[in-house]
């Protein structure tokens, strides 16, 4: 799921303070480290300075013998009989021979090597109060500073939040503009947050009349159609009642209002998806089988002559409230559509409790012309003249407008299979 802004902006920052923090400790380690042996260093050096300038002016002056330091020379003429065993081999310079233990400080000289022995203990612990207290202090400041900074910054992303969640419940069909008025900006808005609310304004006002524009056009263009559709049908049905009407002729004029009765359902079909999804159209109680075996009587003349057949298989069909255009419509397209790309062999309408499946044994699709198949104006085969590709975008659309998808699945060379599904609050058993 992807993460809203603020939510990243606090994962940087939470990111940010544990890189600071390690690098944070790591330098003060580090330092810590290098002051301790620099601090070491320089006071057994200046140890052994202070005791090799009273030695050159009295041989018999003493060794440092403190409860800290302990010191051992070794002439050079000597074997360094009192030398402990574990300083015995030491190279000149600072060691330590274990962790948490004493170092030695081997300083070689003409007249006899000086070993300090010196117990550090008090020196780290200066040496590891002064460090954690500087990385306690610059990790409160870091954190304290983030911190601040955050805080800051959500402020000025809140902005932004809230615009996202006034855009994100804007209705597609009538976007409030309204609801980015300047007034209504929240107080902190930046210049950047005003500027694009002005400009979504703009945009939600536009997308509004274009989808008014659209919806008024499709309203009209239907209306306008109905007429000539309505004297289509009505001089076939006078032409049809002739009887000296020859069978060719008939069979001309059938198709004919065949075709208009077609047109019509598509301009109802129009119609309702140009309606506001609030207005509902007007839905009855209808049988499926009803107006499946309907669709499949229209289809017959469409195949004949042609080595295809069409049948119902009935396996509990259900009952809709629904208008009765819009199944027609649905039906009528896929029956089309299966009519169209079948040669020969065999259309099945399978009608169950939950759908309504088109079987057939047509041309086929392929994967690739599978996933096209609902985009307005494809169709699998360009060589045919019939149809415009429209059929399934069209069943589709109807079918998410009334809560029934539709789903297609096709074998290359074997058949193609429709299925439209129904809810099953949707449906009731004849």
């Amino acid at each position: 799921m992807p993460q809203g802004l603020p939510r990243k902006i606090k994962l940087a920052f939470i990111g940010q303070a544990l890189v600071a923090t390690l690098v944070i400790s790591l330098g003060v380690l580090l330092g810590g480290i290098i002051v301790r042996q620099s601090l070491l260093h320089s006071m057994l050096q200046q140890e052994a300075s202070a005791f090799r300038n009273a030695h050159r002016q009295d041989a018999a002056h003493p060794l440092p013998r403190t409860r800290m330091l302990t010191g051992y020379l070794v002439p050079a003429s000597g074997q360094g009989a009192g030398l402990p065993e574990q300083l015995r081999g030491a190279t000149p310079g600072l060691h330590a021979f274990r962790s948490n233990g004493p170092v030695v400080y081997v300083d070689p000289d003409p007249a006899g090597t000086l070993y300090l022995l010196y117990d550090s203990r008090m020196i780290d612990r200066a040496v590891f109060i002064t460090a954690a207290t500087s990385l306690l202090l610059a990790l409160l400041a870091m954190y304290l500073t983030s911190w601040l900074t955050y805080r800051t910054s959500n402020r000025l992303v809140a902005p932004v939040s809230w615009l996202v969640n006034v855009v994100t419940h804007w209705d597609p069909r009538h976007p409030d503009a309204a609801a980015l008025a300047s007034d209504r900006l929240p107080p902190e808005s930046a210049m950047e947050v005003r500027r694009l609310a002005h400009a979504l304004r703009g945009l939600a006002r536009r997308i509004g009349e274009f989808v008014q524009r659209e919806r008024d056009f499709t309203r009209d263009a239907s209306h306008e159609l109905r007429t000539p559709l309505t004297v289509i049908r009505v001089a076939t049905d006078l032409m049809l009642a002739e009887p000296e009407l020859a069978p060719r002729q008939k069979r001309s004029l059938t198709r004919v209002q065949r075709a208009a009765r077609d047109m019509e359902a598509v301009i109802e079909a129009f119609l309702v998806l140009a309606r506001e999804s609030e207005v509902e159209p007007q839905c009855e109680r209808l049988p499926v089988r009803e107006i499946v075996e309907k669709e499949v009587e229209r289809a017959r003349p469409v195949i004949e002559g042609r080595p295809i057949s069409i049948s119902v298989q009935d396996r509990g069909a259900p009952e809709l409230f629904a208008p009765r255009h819009v199944l027609n419509v649905m039906v009528g397209n896929l029956l089309s559509n299966a009519t169209r790309y079948t040669e020969r062999g065999q259309i099945i309408v399978m009608l169950a409790p939950d759908r309504i499946e088109v079987r057939d044994s047509g041309i086929g699709m392929d994967p690739d012309a599978l996933s096209k198949a609902f985009d307005p104006f494809f169709r699998v085969d360009t060589d045919r003249l019939e149809g415009k590709g429209i059929g399934l975008s069209i069943v589709r659309r109807l079918g998410e407008r009334f809560g029934w998808p539709v789903s297609l699945s096709s074998t290359l060379g074997e058949g193609t299979t429709a299925v439209i599904h129904f809810p099953a609050g949707d449906t009731s058993a004849d």
